[in-house]
């Protein structure tokens, strides 16, 4: 089992940034690729981004490429994910998910935490 706990959302105005955290435990975390995911109000869950295991591969959805950076610290078992020039359109529920390799299908994620609210004001 691999429990995951997120923080660090909030309230901010457009064209500000946030960090978000996820902070895992119960496995060795190295061994897992790490992504974000988040969901609107109304609407399906989407991928944001993935980092794998050692960190030197990631992944973007296209519409936070440039903004979004994915990092993850193997020594503090956690994972974040820095974003900037924030947009109205970024509000929504953001998920961290584990497994062994990076997915942008969130099924395929048997590991989530219970997700921090975003929410960006225009």
């Amino acid at each position: 089992q691999v429990q995951l706990v997120e923080s660090g959302g909030g309230l901010v105005q457009a064209g500000g940034s946030l960090r978000l955290s996820c902070a895992a435990s119960g496995r060795t975390f190295s061994n897992y690729a790490m992504a974000w995911f988040r969901q609107a109000l109304g609407k399906e869950r989407e991928f944001v981004a993935c980092v794998n295991g050692g960190g030197g591969n990631t992944y973007y959805t296209d519409s936070v490429r440039g903004r979004f950076t994915v990092s993850r610290d193997n020594a503090r078992n956690t994972v974040y994910l820095h974003m900037h020039n924030l947009k109205p359109e970024d509000t929504a529920v953001y998920y961290c998910a584990a497994r062994l390799t990076c997915s942008g299908i969130g099924r395929d994620y048997p590991y989530w935490g219970q997700g921090t609210q975003v929410t960006i004001s225009s």
